[in-house]
C-alpha cells in the first residue's frame, strides 16, 4: 500500500518523522530515498526527537552510522552516500544492526545493493518546487 503526502516546510517534514515514530514502536527498517537537499534527515531528525533526542541530529555521511539510545531501544542511523562498495558494509557488520528490535533509518539504501533486507517501510522524497512530495510504501 503507498500513501502519498505533500509536505508545505520542515514543520511538516519533523511531524511526519514523529508519526513514523508512533508507527514503529519497537524495530524496523525504514530506508529514505531521496536527492541531496530532500529532507531525509530532517525526516529523521523529527523521529529522533519524537522519541526524546534533544541535542543535534546530523547525518552521519562520513562516519556511515549514528547510534542513539532513546526510549530503551537502538535506533541507527545510516547515511550511505559516500559508501564506495556495498561489502564496506559486511566489514563494518551491518547485520550486527539490522537486530529485529533495532530501528534502522538508511539514507541512500540503494548503495548497498542487495545487502539490506527488504524495508518495512520505504520513504520516497521528490522535490516539488519548495514543498516535497513524500511516498510511502
Amino acid at each position: 500500500m503507498t500513501e502519498s503526502l505533500q509536505i508545505h516546510d520542515e514543520t511538516e517534514m519533523l511531524a511526519l518523522g514523529a508519526r513514523l515514530a508512533r508507527r514503529f514502536p519497537a524495530g524496523g527498517l525504514i530506508t529514505l530515498h531521496g536527492d541531496l537537499g530532500a529532507g531525509k534527515t530532517t525526516l529523521v531528525r523529527g523521529l529522533l526527537r519524537e522519541l526524546g533526542h534533544t541535542g543535534v541530529v546530523k547525518s552521519p555521511t562520513y562516519t556511515l552510522v549514528e547510534p542513539y539510545h532513546l526510549a530503551g531501544r537502538d535506533i541507527y542511523h545510516f547515511d550511505l552516500y559516500r559508501l564506495a562498495e556495498a561489502e564496506e558494509l559486511e566489514y563494518m557488520g551491518i547485520r550486527d544492526y539490522l537486530r529485529p528490535d533495532a530501528l534502522c533509518l538508511v539514507e541512500w539504501p540503494e548503495k548497498a545493493g542487495d545487502i539490506l533486507p527488504i524495508a518495512d517501510l520505504q520513504v520516497f522524497i521528490h522535490h516539488a518546487g519548495s514543498e516535497r512530495r513524500v511516498e510511502l510504501s
